[in-house]
């Protein structure tokens, strides 16, 4: 079994933006695992010493470096990776979260057995200085596109998706959730995505993250149902139950 995981190539895909602190970890908890990966970095036009650390690692020549001109945002970033992605599957890990060392492997297996086209894990909370937090978010072993429209249990740095769906659904507006958006499309048009209850994302909670500033994530949650299409109500109930999922998430 572990010899058929290995032959799925997984490209895993890393926005970097002024995340020299951070990034050897993550970048050093890809290499730690255990299926055929390759991992794309793309920074988008940091102003530290991001470069300098991850040239540092370019000698392991599974490890592609690309650096916008200038800024041009998360979701330009994440793109430009899948489309430089030859793996049968796309991983996304932001610059300042890691991995648990089996995390792929347990995905690309259950993805195998299901036939799924994404897939997401429980994570683990750390603080800013990666001290942690002992607490852990769980999640169901599938969620439905009509589930998710209540709020987001899938966290970025722990999915695991088919190249095809992530290149058929790019991600964009970054002035919302960016990645919200893209689960919610591909489970419209393919249904369910399967889960790990494992805490397999190391994830750290940053002060200026977008989801930690509950009125600026309730704005943007609510631009975002109606740029899909939701009327005002809608879009207003929706916002409300993400609300509440938000405040039981972090509480």
């Amino acid at each position: 079994m572990k010899e058929e995981i290995k032959g799925k190539k997984v490209s895993v895909v890393m926005p970097a933006y002024n995340c020299a602190a951070y990034i050897e970890q993550a970048v050093q908890s890809v290499q730690k695992q255990q299926v055929d990966w390759e991992l794309i970095i793309v920074d988008d036009a940091s102003t530290d010493m991001t470069e300098t650390v991850v040239k540092s690692y370019l000698a392991d020549e599974r490890i592609q470096y690309y650096r916008n001109k200038q800024n041009m945002g998360v979701s330009y970033s994440r793109n430009l990776g899948v489309s430089k992605a030859a793996g049968k599957y796309v991983a996304y890990l932001d610059a300042d979260d890691w991995w648990e060392e089996d995390k792929l492997e347990k995905q690309v297996a259950l993805m195998e057995e299901k036939q799924a086209v994404l897939c997401y894990t429980g994570r683990e909370l750390f603080r800013d200085d990666g001290t942690a937090l002992k607490k852990q978010l769980h999640v169901k072993e599938t969620v439905s596109y009509t589930e998710l429209l209540r709020g987001n249990v899938i966290a970025c740095s722990s999915v695991l998706m088919k190249r095809e769906a992530a290149q058929e659904f790019p991600m964009s507006h970054d002035e919302y959730h960016e990645d919200y958006m893209t689960w919610l499309l591909c489970l419209k048009k393919y249904g369910q995505a399967c889960g790990i209850d494992e805490p397999l994302l190391c994830y750290r909670l940053s002060q200026e993250g977008k989801s930690r500033n509950r009125i600026k994530s309730a704005y943007m949650t609510y631009g975002m149902h109606r740029l899909m299409g939701k009327n005002a109500v809608q879009a207003l109930y929706y916002t409300g139950c993400h609300l509440i999922n938000a405040v039981r998430k972090y509480k």
